[in-house]
């Protein structure tokens, strides 16, 4: 049975850094693609960056791009989420995510993923 574990969260002041891990068993990771979705208490939860299976093409939203970088390392089922320049609009709630089947247009559609982690906790305090 596919499992994604999330860790790497916790508080950190604005402008800090995190880097969260999503550990994967139960399936050859190299055989899909991975996003990551974060959500605030009372809100959608909302698609942030998506990775293709080789790792070779990545896609972010607005907000993140230039801070926020995905990475996957196949060989030991792990997939990255590096976020740097943090601000209290990054409180979430963060999940990585399996499978959307591409990193195409409907990357962001939640609803095309079919594994969700338990997701990890970020706030960050001004």
């Amino acid at each position: 049975q596919a499992q994604l574990v999330e860790s790497g969260g916790g508080s950190v002041q604005t402008g800090g850094s995190l880097r969260l891990s999503c550990a994967v068993s139960g399936l050859t990771l190299a055989d899909y693609y991975m996003g990551w979705f974060r959500q605030a208490p009372g809100k959608e939860r909302e698609a942030i960056s998506c990775i293709s299976r080789s790792g070779q093409n990545t896609y972010y939203i607005d907000a993140i791009k230039g801070r926020f970088s995905i990475s996957r390392d196949n060989a030991g089922n792990t997939v990255h989420l590096q976020m740097a320049r943090l601000g209290p609009e990054d409180t979430d709630k963060y999940y990585c995510a399996t499978d959307p089947g591409s990193c195409g247009p409907a990357w962001m559609n939640s609803g095309r993923y079919i594994v969700w982690g338990q997701g990890t906790q970020v706030t960050v305090s001004s």
